[in-house]
């Protein structure tokens, strides 16, 4: 038995190849674990020929079972910081795709999924509001969190690449650079690399790390002296719009919600706060 929850919110066409259900022979008590085919925002375009998500459109996940929870609650997976990557390694049904190389808006994708299928689309938190300062409680609808995809614009002149990136022309230094969406090992690089400074005391670079870990060319120079040295020496004119441009056109899912306060009445959109109760429902 499949889901097709998932395939009426994420799009999966109807003739996409059904996902198998996963049942233990011999069990008298072995019953099939339900999986679902969730749309990844890349639709695999910006993963190299060999990938298993090489122009891949869907990655099958199992639907999270009591197995999961306990990692979930494990307090030595939460104190290192991996409880959400070991999540998904038990939920993903190829196990070729690794987390590290997988790009960051189709983890994104992936974590709701499962937590919609493990606790359903209500998300119901504590959030601060904007406007008066009280911590209110909301529910946000998790259905609507919407895909956003890589698109091309002739007028930023953005444009996907042969290289699995995108090159956008900056409007300052007049330079060219060709931008790669970033992966887990590259969020993780840039966490370490953060804390690593915090530690010594020094002034945190996250910003300029992220640039040079997405920027993969400088005018069709690739060697990462020269993008390190442009990086720490770019306008901040383009930084702003290097940095505004890749959040506008990577692909990633749409978090922004409608937000009421039931205190005051102030309503704004906001991106939907990750806090523990997203995985910790009440």
């Amino acid at each position: 038995m499949s889901s097709s929850r998932n395939e009426a919110r994420m799009g999966v066409p109807t003739d996409a190849p059904e996902p198998q259900a996963q049942v233990q022979q011999g069990d008298p008590l072995s019953f099939a674990v339900p999986t679902e085919l969730v749309d990844i925002p890349s639709r695999g375009k910006f993963y190299p020929e060999g990938h298993p998500l090489h122009n891949v459109e869907t990655v099958e996940m199992r639907f999270m079972t009591a197995k999961e929870e306990d990692i979930l609650t494990s307090q030595s997976l939460i104190r290192k910081g991996v409880v959400v990557d070991r999540l998904l390694q038990s939920l993903i049904v190829d196990k070729r795709i690794a987390l590290e190389q997988l790009l960051i808006g189709d983890k994104n994708a992936l974590v709701v999924a499962a937590r919609i299928s493990g606790y359903g689309n209500e998300y119901e938190t504590r959030v601060p509001c904007p406007s008066c300062g009280t911590a209110v409680e909301f529910t946000f609808d998790l259905d609507e969190i919407h895909i956003k995809e890589f698109e091309e614009d002739e007028d930023l002149m953005v444009s996907l690449t042969s290289n699995n990136t995108f090159r956008v022309e900056l409007p300052k230094s007049r330079a060219v650079v060709e931008v790669k969406p970033l992966t887990g090992a590259d969020e993780r690089f840039i966490a370490q690399q953060s804390e690593r400074r915090k530690k010594n005391k020094l002034a945190d670079n996250a910003l300029t790390t992220q640039l040079k870990r997405m920027i993969c060319s400088v005018n069709g120079d690739d060697s990462q002296g020269m993008i390190s040295k442009f990086v720490d020496s770019l306008p901040a004119f383009d930084s702003r719009f290097l940095r505004g441009t890749y959040a506008s056109f990577v692909p990633d899912i749409d978090m922004k919600q409608d937000f009421n306060c039931s205190e005051c009445g102030h309503e704004q959109t906001m991106e939907v706060p990750l806090t523990a109760d997203f995985f910790w429902p009440r």
